[in-house]
């Protein structure tokens, strides 16, 4: 994407010429505001094929006088490999292991289907003039979805691998719904990885290595015994110390 000028408003005056690029559209903005919109090819610019330069400044029909606005050239090509990722851990409330901080990553595909649509509600509005700052609303809204995908379909994070393509296909069915309302096109998501931290990873691998106990009782006698057993390897160490046998 890119703005001419970069910033404010530059004279255009009726009977220049403009060349937009294949598959690229043009969108004359103003005030926060897209006017009318040009795909590829080279225009010759008048009240007659933007007629909204007669209501809007006034423009006499026919007439050679300039008007204030800037162009938003928009690039209607699929943007493949993006990234996506968590800045900060977002947390979860795992009904298992309490308050749990996640990480997550991957990658996703888009592209802008409407132009104007997208120019009004995501360039002006919220005043995204670049490509880097356009990428980072998108980022910041997957990370969003991801928050409320967890917390609707996931209640412990050990059994995230026999639920990470649903959570997957989760996130990118909610982001696609809401990049659709901006005239973009989610043309597909990947979950790179969820990962929590080290000391939790580990909780979850001896969870896994007892066959997934059903819950934390069970889950802290095997840790009892895993120490007794580990107290007899020692040097003098026995199996009834301790214990009070006899």
């Amino acid at each position: 994407m890119a703005r001419v000028p970069s910033q404010g408003t530059s004279a255009i005056r009726l009977g220049s010429q403009l060349i937009v690029e294949e598959s690229q559209q043009a969108v004359f903005f103003r005030d926060g505001k897209a006017l009318d919109t040009f795909g590829p090819g080279r225009h010759t610019l008048a009240t007659q094929n933007i007629p909204v330069l007669a209501s809007v400044f006034g423009l006499p029909f026919g007439g050679e006088s300039p008007f204030q606005a800037a162009v938003v050239f928009v690039a209607m090509k699929t943007f493949l490999d993006l990234k996506w990722g968590t800045k900060e851990p977002v947390l979860f409330r795992d009904k298992e292991l309490s308050m749990v901080r996640l990480r997550a990553f991957g990658k996703f595909a888009v592209r802008v289907t409407n132009a104007q649509l997208f120019v009004n509600t995501v360039v002006g509005t919220r005043g995204l003039y670049t490509t880097e700052g356009v990428e980072d609303w998108f980022r910041d809204a997957i990370v969003a979805r991801l928050t409320d995908v967890l917390g609707e379909n996931l209640t412990t994070i050990i059994d995230l691998p026999r639920l990470y393509d649903e959570l997957a296909m989760g996130l990118k069915s909610r982001v696609a719904d809401d990049f659709a309302k901006y005239g973009i096109e989610l043309v597909d998501l990947l979950m790179g990885a969820i990962t929590p931290p080290e000391e939790v990873q580990k909780l979850i691998d001896e969870r896994t290595g007892m066959g997934a106990l059903g819950n934390l009782d069970a889950y802290l006698k095997f840790k009892t015994a895993q120490g007794i057993g580990e107290a007899a390897k020692q040097p003098g160490g026995t199996m009834g110390a301790g214990v009070g046998l006899g």
